[in-house]
């Protein structure tokens, strides 16, 4: 019923958005008297930001049309070599001479997006970063209610399933990211192909802000997890799709409801991040405006994901802790972190993340015990919270160079 709400919601403030829209270039198009009356830049201001609090926000476009490589521009089309119900492997393909797939010395790099509420564009920073030096894939996860309930459930096994296809395609020189959420399952594969002596092992494995062990530190997200039963979550936020969707009567856990609980967990950061946006409309300062609406088009823009997946990160993750104690069997294979060896291993923490504690993806490194000393490494980046990880800044600057020259340490 909540869902139904929730369309019924959207389908109402759409025209008021759509209206408010209008009536903002009323009082702000240099061809409309309007605009030059009293107050015309509050008016326009205030309705600006009425359109974009009820707007419905799609999947936001890659819009990566280009990179530099040695100084040359180059163009980059995306394109997907696998497609799968519940994701599509993408592949960035530079415009590189003579038509190569990629320059010889330039590491191929499979980044493995969360799902989790947000679309794979959220690491739009992360790509644009890593494309001049690395043949880069992505994991482009597909919104739960657009996948007709004809293929299926999808469980956190068939994520991990996805994860060991993926890496036997493009192995066995490829690297690993994986942030946040996908740290688990693609410890878990890298773990199964360690343990079944698999030739296309990845070279490295990147982890970056990522739930591998959930009792250390432990944020206000892992202790709701903990706090609340596993019933509570199955019985209070799973719902039907509703029949305007191709995922009509899949069960799912909603993005809007994903996306309230980011909101709630910073509401006055939200609150005046809005507040200064309509003054940098009334200021007319563009490029303050741009990068707010740039945010707020990726971060409202959220998907819903497969119940089954959801429940089992619950269970699994955040209140059984399996992976490390050691009691998480995938396909009845236990997933033994201590089987991998020669794969390099390289954690990332911010130190002002709230969603994933400190020490929480650090805790690899005791699980990965076999691999040498000498091809470990971690970092805490000082100054960064969870977003800063991958994108900004500190990300461009700080931590890509190091996550740049471990790889081509570890090739």
């Amino acid at each position: 019923m909540l869902y139904h709400l929730h369309e019924l919601q959207r389908k109402f403030l759409n025209p008021l958005s759509v209206w408010a829209q209008a009536t903002s270039e009323l009082f702000s198009s240099p061809y409309s008297p309007l605009a030059y009356t009293p107050f015309s830049r509050r008016m326009a201001a205030g309705y600006d930001l009425l359109h974009r609090i009820g707007k419905h926000y799609e999947k936001p476009a890659w819009d990566l049309p280009t990179t530099t490589i040695e100084g040359r521009e180059v163009r980059v089309t995306v394109e997907a070599v696998i497609d799968k119900p519940f994701c599509r492997l993408l592949h960035f393909r530079r415009g590189l001479k003579n038509g190569q797939a990629k320059r010889e010395n330039d590491p191929t790099v499979l980044v493995v997006a969360p799902l989790s509420g947000h679309h794979a564009t959220l690491l739009r920073d992360t790509v644009r970063a890593l494309l001049p030096d690395h043949n880069v894939y992505i994991t482009d996860w597909v919104d739960a209610r657009l996948v007709p309930i004809t293929h299926g459930p999808f469980h956190l096994d068939d994520y991990v399933d996805y994860v060991l296809e993926f890496i036997r395609h493009l192995g066995p020189d490829v690297h690993l990211i994986s942030v946040c959420q996908p740290t688990v399952p693609v410890l878990a594969a890298v773990s199964l192909m360690a343990s079944a002596g698999d030739p296309k092992l990845p070279k490295s494995m990147t982890m970056m802000g990522g739930p591998i062990d959930t009792r250390r530190s432990p944020t206000a997200v892992n202790a709701l997890a903990q706090r609340k039963t596993y019933e509570w979550f199955e019985n209070n936020v799973i719902f039907k799709v509703p029949s305007s969707y191709p995922g009509y009567l899949r069960s799912v856990y909603p993005g809007f409801l994903q996306h309230a609980g980011f909101v709630a967990m910073n509401p006055d950061r939200h609150l005046n991040s809005h507040w200064d946006y309509y003054l940098d409309l009334v200021k007319g300062d563009q490029d303050d405006v741009e990068s707010h609406r740039r945010f707020y088009d990726e971060y409202n823009a959220v998907l819903d994901m497969p119940a089954e997946y959801y429940l089992d990160t619950i269970r699994i993750v955040f209140q059984e802790h399996r992976l490390p104690n050691g009691t998480w069997y995938v396909r009845g294979q236990r997933v033994a972190p201590e089987d991998i060896k020669t794969v390099a291993l390289f954690t990332i923490e911010g130190e002002l993340d709230d969603i994933s504690g400190s020490g929480q993806t650090q805790a690899a490194h005791d699980l990965c015990r076999n691999i040498p000393k000498s091809r470990q490494k971690h970092l805490t980046a000082q100054g960064v919270g969870h977003y800063g990880i991958f994108s900004g800044r500190r990300w461009r600057e700080m931590i890509y160079p190091q996550i740049r020259d471990f790889i081509r340490a570890s090739a």
